[in-house]
């Protein structure tokens, strides 16, 4: 089969909307957590977010994109237009069917279906929707508007499994253009999902922090006090392409990607299986396809959303898989993020690679106590720490029981 490698990525976060700006604020430990600004949160039991700051669609769409597209599709557009100029390519020089997007949402268009329902139903004339509702509501146009804007024609669909969705978007990416059905794809995550529906949802499913007072402390994986995840926001884009297309026009190479692999808990509708079954085996066919052992993984980046039983379960999963390797360690950046939902695999990813570029894994934040259940050769790592990495993996986890895991490597 062809080898895969990354040429160009793209971000849209609460650290930062470009991929220098927001590896730095990772690597200074910075959180992106407040109180909610998208709305008046005083009615909610949570009422802070890691929201993304400082957006300015206009520096990629134009008036008639932003106007007919929802925030998840402006986030995508914007972190993918990024990954597209990194990666230096022309696309006059390919055929369009040979480039393709795949790309991920948990939710799509969250905000355009609550404003058009509370519009309709407080109407006081004759209720009517938006002729642009459907197509801003419906996951797949982020995908639809990123294949327009550039004019490629190839393979072109959206991947929805909740949390594990960008992990899913990447794999399919992968595979295809491992079996020569694409020399490059567009993929990633995107989700906008800080509205009143999906915050009270979530909200009293009692899954998310109440630290209403102390939001930048609030996400804190394996912490002995953690209470919930995060919700937050945004986007990340990677350009896939085939290695010897990459190599023939020059591009830039940031890493390999040589695995991935989906499982299912068959368990229960939110809750992870305690015992990570799915989640290791999620972890030990990934390891398979890329043909290396668990010694050989040098960080692996968690879905640790720190909430009580999902950063355990998982824990007991990478036990089970790496039987206590001492090259193994793990940090887990949500606790500065937030939980980006689907798009959280596109953005842990690209840390992934910027922690293979520079040899640095980044600290996991707000630690103060580790949790006494976690097992035994465990190594979290709560500060920075340098050391020679070349190869990193990614764990995304998502209701339905979804686990997903991708693998990347230095080149």
């Amino acid at each position: 089969m062809k080898r895969v490698v990354i040429t160009g990525m793209g971000a849209v976060t609460p650290l930062g909307n470009d991929v220098e700006t927001f590896w730095n604020n990772i690597l200074k430990g910075e959180s992106g957590a407040d109180t909610i600004t998208h709305f008046n949160p005083e009615k909610f039991k949570v009422q802070f977010a890691a929201e993304v700051k400082n957006f300015s669609p206009e520096k990629y769409l134009d008036r008639n994109e932003i106007k007919r597209s929802d925030l998840f599709t402006q986030y995508a557009i914007y972190a993918a237009a990024q990954a597209m100029e990194d990666s230096g390519l022309n696309f006059k020089d390919f055929d369009p069917f040979d480039i393709g997007v795949i790309w991920g949402t948990g939710q799509g268009g969250m905000e355009t279906f609550e404003n058009e329902v509370i519009d309709y139903v407080s109407g006081d004339e004759t209720p009517r929707f938006s002729p642009f509702f459907v197509p801003k509501l419906i996951a797949n146009m982020a995908s639809g508007m990123i294949s327009m804007k550039y004019g490629l024609r190839g393979i072109n669909y959206t991947t929805v499994s909740a949390c594990a969705t960008s992990n899913t978007a990447f794999m399919d990416a992968f595979n295809y253009i491992r079996w020569g059905k694409a020399k490059v794809i567009v993929s990633g995550g995107s989700e906008a999902p800080i509205t009143p529906a999906s915050l009270g949802g979530f909200s009293s499913m009692k899954a998310m922090s109440t630290r209403n007072d102390s939001p930048k402390n609030a996400s804190r994986p394996y912490d002995v006090e953690r209470d919930g995840f995060i919700m937050g926001e945004g986007a990340g884009a990677l350009i896939l392409e085939e290695y010897e297309h990459a190599k023939a026009r020059g591009a830039r190479i940031y890493a390999e990607m040589i695995g991935a692999a989906m499982t299912a808990d068959a368990y229960h509708m939110t809750a992870p299986h305690p015992e990570g079954i799915g989640a290791a085996k999620s972890m030990e066919l990934a390891l398979e396809d890329a043909n290396i052992s668990p010694y050989q993984v040098d960080y692996l980046n968690p879905h640790a959303t720190s909430t009580p039983l999902g950063d355990l379960a998982e824990l007991n999963a990478i036990t089970k898989v790496f039987k206590g390797s001492p090259n193994l360690d793990i940090s887990a950046t949500k606790s500065m993020t937030g939980h980006l939902l689907g798009a959280a695999g596109a953005v842990e990813a690209i840390i992934c690679i910027k922690a293979i570029q520079e040899n640095i894994i980044p600290a996991t934040i707000n630690v103060s106590k580790l949790d006494e259940n976690i097992p035994q050769g465990i190594n979290i790592i709560t500060e920075n720490k340098e050391k020679p990495i070349n190869i990193a993996m990614s764990n995304a986890f998502g209701f339905g029981g979804h686990n997903s895991t991708v693998i990347f490597k230095k080149i």
